[in-house]
């Protein structure tokens, strides 16, 4: 099966805040627990996710970071959601604002068109 035809990966814009009790921690405590108690259970149960982290409090009091994940597809993501929500990081950690999920390009795909886009992939 060529590229073209297989499923798009799934994107999820993961809008978070952070809660009091992250933020009562030291950094180097933060990279501690984030390490062990979110990564390790993502890393041992999940298979075809990947994430970037972005900072926004500077510029947001409503959402403090942007987690960005792409997974394989929508099985993955959804494994990794129900990983998320065992671990602190959920509701102790963080504040889940908001999900954005969706495909790149998907109305291009739907009518059989270019995708319009400023960088080529």
């Amino acid at each position: 099966m060529s590229a073209e035809h297989t499923a798009p990966p799934v994107t999820a814009f993961m809008l978070i805040k952070t809660m009091p009790e992250w933020l009562a921690m030291t950094p180097e405590e933060r990279v501690n627990a984030f390490a062990t108690e979110v990564i390790s259970a993502i890393k041992a149960k999940t298979t075809g996710v990947r994430s970037r982290f972005y900072d926004t409090e500077f510029y947001s009091t409503r959402v403090t970071d942007v987690w960005v994940w792409e997974a394989d597809d929508h099985e993955a993501y959804q494994l990794l959601i129900d990983v998320l929500r065992e671990t602190p990081f959920w509701d102790r950690y963080f504040e889940i604002v908001d999900l954005l999920v969706g495909t790149e390009n998907g109305y291009a795909r739907t009518y059989g068109l270019d995708p319009v886009a400023t960088i080529s992939t």
